[in-house]
């Protein structure tokens, strides 16, 4: 008859492989899109352990290409695998998956770049992005970019729709330009944000996509100044509303 081990025995066991995982995820989490290095007493200070053990995660963590260090400035970044694990993470996002068949629809009803975006927690960041267009100039948006928070239209989309004190910065923003007010008013009235060209010709229509009563992504068309059309009742600006209304109320939204 073999014994098994004890629930305390376990515990006993897999409680150093716990503080393990929940330390290297604590030196993780200690970078922000504001503090990108940091040095290796910070790192420490988040730990709360001595400089030593720190250490310990840190070269750990290098080796699995999670962290990198500068030394030059003796400072560490977040490594490239993480970059790895970010862009598998925002494929699996539920929303990614229930958007894509309507991207595909859209793509091939304005023959025009989709492109979907998540918030972030700072700015809007692409997720998905269709471009296999007719078009002999493609313009390609990468899965990953992090988009202007006000000068994008999907960043504005969120902007608009977000609660004020979940978009960084946003009273500061207001009280630097305080026209962006007006324009966020208008972009919750229409359901539609508008981008148009400054310098490199790109033009941009989003709307907002909402799970519920709270906004989940934004959808939007991107082209050219010429292809796309800045009028907001334009047909691809009808299109790309009917199109997220339509996923929104699969969503359960508005």
């Amino acid at each position: 008859m073999t014994a098994s081990k004890s629930p305390k025995r376990e515990t006993s066991e897999t409680a150093p492989t716990i503080q393990t995982v929940e330390r290297a995820a604590v030196v993780l989490g200690s970078f922000t899109v504001a503090k990108p290095y940091l040095s290796l007493n910070e790192l420490t200070a988040s730990l709360g352990t001595s400089k030593a053990t720190a250490h310990r995660y840190t070269k750990a963590l290098r080796a699995a290409h999670l962290l990198r260090y500068d030394e030059r400035t003796a400072l560490y970044s977040l490594g490239p695998q993480v970059l790895t694990l970010a862009a598998s993470a925002r494929a699996g996002l539920p929303i990614v998956a229930a958007a894509e068949p309507y991207m595909e629809s859209l793509l091939h009803e304005v023959d025009e770049t989709v492109v979907l975006s998540v918030w972030d927690g700072e700015t809007a960041t692409v997720v998905r992005s269709v471009d296999n267009t007719d078009h002999i100039i493609r313009i390609g948006v990468r899965s990953g970019a992090r988009l202007d928070l006000t000068d994008s239209a999907q960043g504005r989309v969120f902007c608009s729709f977000l609660p004020p004190e979940q978009v960084p910065g946003l009273k500061s923003i207001l009280r630097r330009a305080p026209e962006l007010a007006a324009e966020f008013d208008t972009i919750r009235e229409l359901g539609l944000s508008l981008n148009s060209p400054d310098i490199n010709g790109v033009r941009t229509i989003a709307a907002p996509i909402f799970e519920g009563e709270t906004i989940v992504a934004a959808m939007a068309i991107v082209g050219t100044a010429v292809t796309v059309s800045a009028d907001v009742d334009s047909p691809m600006a009808r299109a790309l509303v009917r199109t997220t209304r339509a996923l929104s109320e699969g969503l359960g939204g508005h």
